[in-house]
């Protein structure tokens, strides 16, 4: 079996990743099944096989049930942290338990996707969030996971926001005057860098900061929705602050899945790496769903090893685009996510300041 490492996270054909993520995805099934007990119990409810011959066939959990139950395959005394989904204080949020070694793998297995975007020197990088976020070692919420995730690309570490998340400029200057015209590396949750430094930078009159400048953001569309601002128009006003060679790459994830991360090419689709795959599901059958039918966001990963959480049910709605043919030069699929499903609440990793 092939090592994940050795692995071109962006050009890995159907039928070899299929040869190498299936058989993964069914070792975790059955060591889930062997160690979760409520995991076996909903398996035996389903009558579904251990071991699928399709990515089809693998079973999967609804998202939601890690906000009723807390799903662990590890014993307490090795749970590491504790993450935690966004939303109000009013929701039930999901906790998924991670022990060391699915923390480490999850962090490695991103730094190896998204590295591959921005090559292996690591940029000054500029973190649109406060500082102190992910303090707290035991366990944090999903927007203090993407950061801390995210921070091992990069090198001296500076957070443009202050406390109550305004803009700290001194902080911001700095790191304009010491890095103006050269390969930074910006990362931040979607709402807030359009709202805290985006728009801040507008307001003052800054243009064709950091032209080698790569940009990756996730989370917060509905926010930006509600005030007219679609991809479009997030990615041409961004590329007035930073430069009209700016890299700007969007990504979607999620913390019932946290390290599988489907990330933005030059075209505007989001990928499935090699790492992960993604199904479309009807709405009312959950078969299946053809190429370019809409339908529910099935997200599945090797990553999870402390909890069950490699075969995922979003409450996302997307649409398969293709496979293995993005005219970017990526392999495997790509799919655009068009919003949440009916009656489900708005979350995002953005959501709670």
């Amino acid at each position: 079996m092939q090592d994940w490492t050795e692995i071109n996270p962006l050009h890995l054909s159907r039928v070899e990743k299929k040869a190498w993520l299936l058989p993964q995805l069914n070792q975790l099934t059955q060591l889930h099944s062997e160690n979760c007990e409520r995991y076996a119990n909903i398996l035996n409810g389903t009558g579904l096989p251990l071991v699928a011959s399709e990515f089809d066939d693998v079973p999967y959990l609804a998202a939601r049930l890690f906000k009723l139950l807390r799903l662990s395959s590890v014993e307490e005394g090795d749970v590491f942290k504790t993450l935690t989904s966004s939303g109000t204080t009013s929701q039930v949020k999901s906790q998924i338990v991670l022990d060391k070694q699915t923390a480490s793998l999850q962090t490695k297995v991103l730094v190896k996707l998204l590295s591959s975007i921005t090559g292996k020197s690591r940029r000054p990088m500029l973190l649109v969030d406060r500082q102190g976020l992910t303090n707290d070692k035991s366990g944090f919420s999903a927007r203090g996971a993407g950061v801390q995730g995210l921070s091992f690309l990069g090198r001296d570490h500076t957070y443009a926001l202050n406390e109550d998340l305004t803009p700290n400029w001194e902080r911001i200057d700095q790191f304009i005057e010491k890095y103006k015209g050269q390969s930074v590396l910006i990362f931040g949750f979607t709402f807030m860098v359009w709202q805290y430094f985006v728009t801040e930078l507008l307001n003052r009159g800054d243009r064709s900061l950091f032209d080698n400048a790569i940009l990756f953001h996730s989370g917060g569309w509905k926010k930006l929705q509600d005030k007219a601002v679609d991809n479009h128009t997030f990615k041409s006003t961004t590329r007035e602050i930073l430069g009209e060679s700016a890299a700007i790459h969007n990504f979607y994830g999620m913390v019932e899945q946290i390290g599988s991360v489907f990330v933005e090419c030059s075209h505007g689709h989001l990928h499935a790496s090699a790492y992960s795959d993604i199904i479309i599901r009807n709405q009312n059958t959950l078969e299946p769903a053809a190429f370019g039918e809409q339908g529910q966001i099935q997200v599945m990963s090797f990553i999870p090893r402390s909890y069950p959480g490699h075969s995922i049910l979003t409450e996302d709605l997307g649409r398969l685009l293709g496979e293995d043919d993005c005219s970017c030069g990526w392999k495997g699929c790509y799919f655009e996510v068009i919003g949440r499903l009916p009656k489900t609440e708005i979350r995002g990793c953005s959501d709670v300041f």
